[in-house]
């Protein structure tokens, strides 16, 4: 937008939007919470951080800025709103000095300049951006329902709830717990066994044992590896141009593994940023170091090396803020940031932390064999074994020489019939005239033919074969490789052609605590000691807010990739503090804060809400329920599969190829390449280890809004689109899995009423009602009539799918049950947590 050059000493001040705050006007008004959102959304462009489009010479992102007097006027005058030009501009009635300006097509309301006035009577007083202050934990606020909290984090939010005079929800019942307990941690239903046992389970600590009992789940980490991966951007395939195969399902694995081990989070970050840095780093570390290389690259053979070699800096810059700072760093590369403290320069100083990395600009991306120790203690064996039989070959004995020396005789005699071209040539000179590497390569020749080795020779190839065998089955996998650094420029205007700016160094932004780097030149490592600091301010904020996004449907923070000024402002932010400092001091133990999140009162409530509630806080902003939301994408089909009895709980291994539309691939070239769906098992593996093509994400996986993990996801959205319910009827995955679910309901009972009652219970723990057995056995019989008319279709819609038809249910009873499955699949209830 463009802003007009203002005539006056004081430059425009551009106002428009109070945030979305519900604090009341008793309080007294906060810069951070009311008066940057305001600045930031319309000034900070003009007059804010940015020096090259700074207007006026004026910032109002400082109060050192604010608080000077020009022309003989303040702009702010604390305590006096008449005597502020800042309040006079936005007040008065002549077009050329009010502001905003009036082509800007906006407009101050009463309520907005209201609160401009009140901050100023009040001192006008500037403050630190929020999250650039240090993490302190603060004291628990009093609340007058004492008995309603379980734990400090009820306290927070009661105290919000007290304060507007609303009454939390009533707790959900042990059904719906359950069930939010199950998806939310583990991302599977609970079975009706389950419930059972919860139910019975009359001790005071029968819901933390449930909680106890999900957190040690294997699950647990393939849960949590699915925000993981959004946010790293993880795929199996490079991305531009050919977007080609990569192996990279190790890292994956990792991933999982350390959430199940519970890795400290600080120690989870610093494998990830510089693992291969670490003293003694094993393979664990150096597959966790391939976090670096899961960027998008380019192997087109007509791409620009030093074009591509910015890309992957810019990229590993604004992923690595993002994902750990929750800042906008990436605004930075072609300018001052325009809200926030940063600048160019700090940009590229926060590459150079990565110009380390070994890799190739264009091309295939050199892969990693990591043998698993199995593996590697085989290759061992086999060397160790191999080691004497090739020191037999390669020796020289009186014996083997006069042998050789008749062999070439005989070689020579019969013209050097059946000998290779290169061999006979050497044999056919003079042995004065043969060079060593001749004599050598001869000396080969006959110990690979002659029979006097043939005992050992014969092994030695047997065990070459076995090892080249061992060696195709080793995975490989992307890891960091630290070497020279390359030399990084500040690219002006983020133009790679243009390399006239200044060398930079590693470097972390000034607004932020300094980096205590132990060499001269600050190395990965260092950037990784410093993200985790106790002093960094984001990055123990950054995680548990989104933990919280899990397990609440939001984030404490909203705008979890930003927590900057344009962000949004905390709706309850010494909860969040509290939160940080507890994580941060509990050694960042993620399964702790986890379990503080779940076991707490807040969390346990029911998401029904009243009309009132609903009009009073529609987004749940005061959290006075629980949220209700749609599964995600890997999620939906989880369900779907563990509901059949279909779903293979294997944990990790490579990425597998569920079924996917013939064609769906049909643009991918260089090479042009079509989908071979798995067979047996690997068809019925959780999403989470579905191949992820970056330019084609698995449809059925994209209909529920999965990302195309090109970069750094934070939140997915959740749509409802009529695509979905078509996925859900349509996809053979879950027609398939329909079928099965049909073949347990068919075995459960006789009667219609029996099937359907166990249908419900294990689609969704609890009994069907009246109304709906009475629906589903009018749809279960109207479908028996047309199958039992139409045999060859009930035969033909049964073979979707590769597993095997049952040969003891009739089929058109099961294609009649099938589609009640598919019913109660696509139900929207199946698909929600709630």
């Amino acid at each position: 937008m463009a802003w007009l050059s203002l005539r006056s000493p004081v430059s425009g001040l551009c106002l428009l939007l109070v945030p979305a705050s519900a604090f009341g006007q008793a309080k007294p008004v906060e810069f951070n919470r009311d008066i940057r959102p305001i600045l930031a959304n319309n000034c900070f462009v003009c007059h804010g951080p940015d020096n090259n489009l700074r207007k006026a010479k004026l910032r109002l992102d400082v109060a050192t800025g604010a608080n000077k007097i020009r022309g003989g006027t303040s702009v702010i005058a604390p305590g006096k709103s008449g005597e502020s030009a800042l309040f006079n501009r936005i007040t008065s009635d002549e077009p050329t000095t009010h502001m905003p300006p009036r082509d800007s097509k906006k407009e101050l309301t009463k309520a907005q300049i209201e609160l401009i006035r009140r901050w100023i009577e009040q001192g006008g007083k500037y403050q630190e951006h929020w999250s650039l202050l240090p993490i302190t934990r603060p004291e628990l606020p009093k609340v007058s329902k004492l008995d309603w909290t379980r734990n400090p984090i009820d306290r927070f939010t009661l105290a919000r709830l007290e304060e507007e005079k609303l009454s939390p929800s009533p707790e959900a019942d042990r059904r719906t717990q359950l069930r939010r307990l199950s998806f939310d941690l583990i991302g599977l239903p609970p079975t009706p066994a389950d419930l059972d046992a919860f139910e019975k389970d009359a001790s005071a600590h029968a819901y933390e044992k449930v909680v106890d009992r999900l957190l040690s789940s294997p699950h647990f980490g393939e849960r949590m590896a699915i925000q993981w991966l959004d946010l790293v951007r993880f795929a199996d395939s490079a991305g531009y141009h050919s977007d080609n195969h990569r192996e990279l399902w190790l890292y994956r694995d990792w991933v999982i593994d350390a959430f199940n081990k519970n890795m400290p989070f600080d120690r989870f970050s610093i494998e990830q940023l510089a693992g291969d840095l670490l003293p003694n780093a094993g393979w664990p570390e150096k597959i966790a170091s391939g976090y670096n290389r899961l960027l998008q690259t380019t192997e087109e053979g007509g791409a620009q090396a030093k074009e591509y070699q910015a890309k992957y800096y810019a990229d590993r810059v604004r992923n690595a803020s993002t994902v750990w700072l929750g800042m906008t760093l990436g605004c930075t590369e072609c300018h001052d940031h325009k809200y926030d403290p940063f600048r160019t320069k700090e940009f590229y100083q926060f590459q150079a932390f990565f110009a380390d990395l070994q890799e190739a600009s264009v091309g295939r991306q050199a892969q990693t064999p990591v043998p698993s120790p199995e593996q590697a203690a085989k290759l061992k064996s086999l060397d160790e074994q191999m080691a004497p039989l090739q020191k037999i070959m390669s020796a020289t004995a009186p014996e083997l020489e006069m042998a050789q020396a008749k062999w070439e005789a005989e070689m020579r005699e019969s013209k050097f019939k059946g000998l290779p071209k290169e061999v006979a040539a050497v044999l056919g000179a003079e042995p004065s005239n043969r060079t060593e590497k001749q004599q050598q390569s001869l000396a080969k020749h006959f110990r690979d033919v002659t029979p006097l080795l043939a005992e050992p020779r014969d092994k030695l190839k047997a065990l070459m074969k076995e090892k080249d065998e061992l060696q195709k089955a080793i995975p490989t996998t992307l890891i960091s490789t630290a070497g020279p650094p390359r030399t990084v420029k500040v690219l002006p205007r983020g133009n790679w052609l243009d390399d006239s700016g200044a060398v930079v160094q590693p470097e972390t932004p000034a607004a932020l605590p300094k980096l205590k780097a132990e060499k001269q030149r600050a190395t990965r490592l260092d950037l990784a000691n410093w993200i985790v600091s106790p002093d960094n301010p984001f990055t123990a904020r950054v995680f548990v807010n989104r933990l919280w996004s899990l397990y609440f449907g939001q984030g404490i923070v909203k705008t979890q990739d930003d927590f900057g000024a344009q962000g949004a402002w905390p709706t309850h932010p010494e909860l969040l503090d509290w939160l940080a400092a507890e994580f941060r001091d509990s050694g960042w133990n993620v399964k702790h804060i986890i379990k503080l999140m779940v076991t707490s009162n807040t969390y346990r409530q029911s998401s029904k809400a009243t009309e009132a509630l609903r009009q009073r806080d529609p987004y749940n902003q005061l959290l006075a329920r629980q949220a209700r939301f749609r599964f995600d994408a890997e999620l939906v089909r989880d369900n779907a599969l563990a509901v059949s009895g279909l779903l293979s709980r294997k944990i990790g291994g490579p990425s597998v190829k569920p079924y996917q539309p013939a064609g769906y691939w049909a643009y991918l070239n260089f090479p042009t390449r079509e989908w071979q769906k798995d067979a047996g098992e690997n068809l019925y593996r959780r999403g989470l280890y579905t191949y992820w093509q970056r330019t084609f994400p698995h449809p059925s996986l994209l209909a529920f809004d999965a990302s195309t993990r090109e970069e750094c996801t934070v939140d997915r959205p959740r749509s409802n689109t009529p695509q979905q319910a078509l996925v859900l009827l349509n996809d053979p995955t879950y027609v398939e899995a329909a079928r099965g679910f049909a073949e347990k309901i068919i075995h459960s009972g006789k009667s219609p009423n029996e099937r359907i009652d166990y249908a419900f219970r294990e689609a969704l723990t609890r009994h069907a009602d009246v109304e709906e057995i009475k629906l589903l056995s009018s749809l279960a019989e109207k479908h028996l009539a047309h199958y039992q008319n139409d045999v060859r279709a009930a035969e033909a819609y049964l073979r979707v799918g590769d597993r095997p038809v049952p040969a003891d249910i009739a089929a058109p009873e099961l294609a009649a049950w099938t589609n009640v499955a598919r019913v109660i699949l696509n139900l929207h209830v199946t698909i929600m947590r709630e």
